[in-house]
């Protein structure tokens, strides 16, 4: 659907963070089970969105994390965590993102709020788009970090080069995100904050699914190894863990399929100024 939905006057909008990733979300088959999992393993309490009464936000110690939704049988999308890119317009964003040949699965969708859009890059990692409200403590959430996410690609340049392109990313226009380059990745921040990481070398034909070109999503913890212990308790599967020379970090993938990353580490750091033009 096309049509413009009605705003609130008083909530902050894309408009405001336009090209930055505004919010992480995961659309499950069964939302109860969901939150029930995300409530033992993570410490989240759950409180009704503004999206209908199939849609919930995840706390943690009452700042907003996250979206758990009940997946409509209709759409014929995977179980995953995904990030949201917040644009002024998700018609505009959707002709640059299949002009660059990615792939625009589901909408733009009208909702209570705005309008939304599941895409895919180049490569396939799986994305989304948001236009309208964005949840009342955005900034909090974004200062906070209790979600941050990194973008493993096969060459993290032309990737850089592909969003930049969709979100207006380093467009030189006041308050758009910059990207510049430090220690292996491609790094998209704004106001000297780290909002996203893009690194290189996914492979989309390895049996390692965190090797395949994917949004990984990660969460805050502040004890990686026991959070991850509760996972498996609670039905979740282990798929890696690295140290990092921030903290640890470990893949899992939940009971319902959908693949998150805990880490020791917020994310959220001062860019270098490495400037990267494209």
């Amino acid at each position: 659907m096309n049509d413009k939905t009605t705003r609130s006057v008083t909530a902050p909008t894309s408009e405001s963070a336009y090209g930055a990733p505004c919010w992480v979300s995961l659309m499950a088959r069964d939302l109860g089970a969901a939150q029930d999992f995300y409530g033992t393993v993570l410490g989240w309490e759950f409180r009704k969105g503004r999206l209908g009464d199939d849609f919930t936000i995840a706390l943690a110690d009452g700042v907003p994390v996250a979206g758990i939704g009940a997946l409509a049988p209709r759409l014929t999308v995977a179980v995953a965590w995904t990030p949201y890119f917040a644009v002024e317009d998700a018609d505009v964003a959707g002709a640059r993102i299949r002009e660059r040949s990615g792939t625009v699965a589901v909408g733009p969708i009208s909702l209570s709020t705005g309008r939304g859009l599941l895409a895919a890059d180049r490569d396939g990692a799986v994305f989304g788009v948001w236009e309208g409200e964005l949840v009342h403590d955005w900034p909090a959430w974004r200062d906070h970090a209790p979600a941050w996410i990194r973008l493993l690609s096969r060459d993290a340049f032309d990737s850089a080069i592909f969003y930049g392109e969709v979100f207006d990313w380093a467009g030189g226009r006041a308050g758009c995100c910059e990207v510049t380059y430090a220690e292996g990745a491609v790094l998209l921040h704004r106001d000297g904050r780290v909002l996203a990481r893009l690194t290189s070398g996914a492979d989309p034909t390895s049996g390692n699914p965190l090797l395949h070109p994917r949004w990984h999503v990660h969460f805050a913890v502040k004890d990686v190894e026991e959070t991850a212990s509760a996972a498996r308790r609670c039905g979740a599967t282990l798929l890696g863990e690295r140290s990092t020379s921030t903290g640890a970090e470990v893949s899992l993938r939940d009971p319902d399929g959908a693949i998150f990353t805990v880490s020791s580490y917020d994310g959220m750091v001062p860019a270098l100024p490495h400037p990267l033009v494209h």
